[in-house]
């Protein structure tokens, strides 16, 4: 175990090698206070806490930030954790160290009604500390990391949850932010715990290829390098091969092992002027034949993350296609480090809020009204962690918007009157339909009208971004209420039948106050209202209006199908008659002292309507009524076979069941579903896939769940997911 010491001395030498600028007089002074407020705490392997404030402080230092954040690192968590107080840290070191810390403390953990309102505060309070300081969640990203590296000292359940919230979070935030570098450390790291067997399958891949790899690269290194001196072009090539989880990605999206992966190496070329980057990329285009469509110019457009470089894939005389990225000494730095580079070149660290790469935090908190935390966690991920599209306004404005938007984005990103009055949509001159995918480089042109009538509820189906469907829901919020109250009802009541309860029920003035106070409206009309124009799901609002059903005690009985399988089951005898209850869950009536065992063909749980079958040898086997083997239950034949039976009303125990998911076969959908049965803590126990014609998959799942209640939800949660186009039924 590594001592305080070795930490420090690492940190140290950090921060001379990255930041010499530094005030290392503060810098001890602070390791002392936080080394003294953390002198009886431990970390879960045993070792002295502060070694964990020691390691953060030490990224903050390698991405080169300033005195103030690697004193913010220091004592990041000595308001949290110890007896210090805010006054306190801002007579020592200053009101901006303060803040600092303070900032990190409130994107902790607070208690939320639901996983996902949760997370969606820890994000607002992110962007929130963003806006007001960059600094912050550069040191939140480093704390996060670190925690990352130290995973295997937590237990199983924790690494998968980190691993999972790192991946659907603070990756994509670093990737965001132009940091590259941590987030390639925080994918892998994940991965190693989210799924460790494809993570040591290519481990392993890569171990036995090693020496075939390095070979490789180095006669493709020396091949760039001697035409580059013969021109007179300086510079530094090195080839790599593509990280762990961009590795697993491609196996993943492509179905395919990664023997058959299209590109696994990339080269890099780093030059000193931009002339110099155009120069280079014409010699490796007369060096290897170039595979037509995957260049990409982001030095004359570069990404909203301030990322810049030429990339191009060629293939050389050894078949093996390889990407080659091309930059400025300055564009590898913001390339590594994305917004942290800025202290390296600038050494300006005031008025971050107000710079214009920073434009986009200010985009998302705006986005965040009205808005639903499932709906919000999904949409951030979509505008702020997809990949993006650039496109110009017909007088040379570029406007990134997130892959896949249609002109509806565009309209809304100009403006959201734009958008209200858009009547038509041209690119490149020519009309087009609403729903058509923009493409890098479009000239995009919006056609409106004073008398346009507005956006249609269509249009939520069709637009990407985050920022169009807010503003459609806002303008149908002010300008269609009577027409969404109408409409909410009428969806809220369906939703009430559906989970077989009377609409009646709301006419009870106490139950309805608890109701109304459970969605956070004042009066029904209100939540009608919003669930009208999308600003809340029916079933969202019955899940929530149920759970006070069933705490009040008033929840109506399942109601009945309509048309029921005419079961004709023979009555026990009277004197005999005997209900038995067993350790299954189940009471069979009519039979005593059996076995009962629950079928696999339909996977039934509590709140299913079943019926038994007598086995030969194997007592009673439970099917639900809508089995298609029940259907033998008709056949006069088979009549004294079928029994009675019921489920028992105190059984707690978990029943296995399975879901069947017909998706499109799109990247992160796996992710989704594993971060939906994450976020309800239901234990999975088989997930599979298969994928079909035209971009289509059927994901298969087995899982654990108390009663239908908790299978419907998840059932609810998953249909919700883009691409999901049906939830149903399966087997185990």
């Amino acid at each position: 175990m590594e001592s305080v010491s070795e930490h420090y001395n690492s940190m140290v030498q950090a921060i001379k090698r990255y930041a010499p600028y530094v005030d290392m007089a503060k810098v001890d002074q602070a390791f002392h206070y936080a080394e003294n407020k953390h002198k009886d705490q431990k970390r879960k392997d045993g070792s002295p806490y502060i070694i964990h404030p020691l390691a953060v402080a030490e990224i903050v230092a390698e991405i080169g930030l300033d005195t103030d954040a690697i004193l913010g690192a220091l004592l990041h968590d000595c308001i949290e954790d110890t007896d210090s107080t805010f006054d306190e840290i801002v007579h020592l070191f200053g009101q901006t160290v303060a803040d600092l810390v303070e900032g990190v403390t409130k994107l902790t953990r607070v208690q939320y009604s639901t996983t996902e309102e949760q997370q969606m505060e820890n994000l607002r309070k992110m962007f929130m500390a963003m806006s007001k300081d960059i600094r912050v969640i550069l040191i939140k990203i480093a704390d996060r990391l670190h925690n990352t590296r130290t995973l295997e000292y937590q237990t199983p359940e924790k690494q998968l949850s980190k691993s999972m919230e790192t991946m659907e979070i603070y990756a994509p935030l670093a990737h965001r932010l132009g940091m590259q570098k941590i987030k390639w450390e925080l994918e892998d790291l994940s991965l190693k715990y989210i799924d460790p067997d494809g993570y040591h399958e290519i481990m392993v891949y890569l171990a036995a290829h090693e020496k075939d790899a390095n070979q490789f690269m180095r006669t493709i290194q020396t091949k760039i390098t001697t035409r580059l001196s013969s021109v007179g072009i300086h510079g530094s090539i090195y080839g790599r091969i593509k990280h762990v989880y961009s590795i697993y990605r491609k196996m993943k999206t492509q179905g395919k092992h990664i023997d058959e992966l299209y590109d696994l190496y990339a080269f890099r070329v780093i030059v000193d002027t931009i002339t110099d980057c155009y120069n280079v990329l014409g010699h490796i285009h007369d060096l290897f034949n170039l595979v037509p469509g995957r260049f990409k110019d982001y030095i004359s457009t570069p990404k909203p993350n301030m990322y810049q470089s030429l990339h191009t894939t060629v293939i050389g005389s050894e078949g093996i296609p390889f990407e080659v990225q091309i930059r400025t000494w300055e564009m590898h730095q913001t390339a590594e480090y994305g917004i942290a580079a800025h202290w390296k070149y600038k050494q300006n660290v005031n008025n971050h809020g107000d710079e214009k790469e920073y434009e986009w935090i200010r985009r998302l908190l705006e986005n965040q009204q009205d808005t639903e935390a499932e709906d919000y966690i999904h949409s951030l991920k979509t505008d702020m962690f997809d990949d993006e599209v650039f496109v110009f306004t017909p007088k040379g404005k570029v406007i990134s918007l997130p892959a896949g938007s249609t002109p509806i984005d565009f309209a809304y990103a100009i403006h959201s009157a734009v958008g209200n009055s858009m009547v038509g949509a041209k690119i490149n001159n020519r009309i087009v339909s609403y729903d058509v995918t923009l493409k890098n480089g479009d000239i995009v042109e919006i056609l409106t009208s004073k008398t346009a009538k507005g956006p249609s509820r269509d249009w939520l189906n069709i637009c990407k971004s985050n920022q169009a469907r807010n503003k459609i829901k806002q303008w149908f919020k002010k300008e269609k209420r009577d027409e969404n109250i109408v409409r909410g009802k009428a969806s809220f009541e369906a939703e009430l039948r559906l989970n077989s309860i009377n609409p009646s029920v709301l006419q009870n003035d106490e139950l309805l106050a608890q109701i109304l106070k459970k969605v956070s409206f004042d009066t029904l009309d209100d939540m009608y209202a919003a669930i009208g124009y999308g600003g809340l799901t029916a079933v969202k609002a019955v899940n929530r209006i149920r759970e006070e059903l069933l705490h009040a005690g008033k929840a109506t009985p399942p109601v009945q199908p309509k048309e029921e399988i005419p079961f004709n089951l023979p009555a026990a005898p009277a004197a005999n008659k005997q209900s038995q209850r067993k350790n299954s869950g189940i009471i069979v009536e009519g039979i005593d002292n059996c076995m009962v065992k629950l079928s696999r063909c339909c996977t039934p749980v509590p709140g299913d309507d079943i019926i038994g079958f007598i086995t030969k040898g194997y007592g009673v086997s439970i099917h639900r009524k809508d089995c298609p083997n029940a259907a033998s239950a008709k056949d006069p034949a088979m009549a004294d076979r079928w029994v009675h039976v019921s489920w028992a009303d105190s059984s707690t125990e978990p029943f296995a069941t399975s879901l069947e998911i017909d998706c499109s076969d799109r990247d992160g959908m796996w992710l989704d579903i594993a971060t939906i049965m994450t976020s309800l803590h239901l234990k999975v126990t088989e997930l599979s896939g298969k994928d079909l014609e035209g971009g289509k998959a059927i994901i298969s799942m087995t899982f654990e769940v108390k009663n239908i209640e908790e299978l419907n939800n998840v059932r609810n949660r998953l249909r919700s997911l883009p691409g999901v186009t049906n939830v149903r039924r399966g087997r185990t």
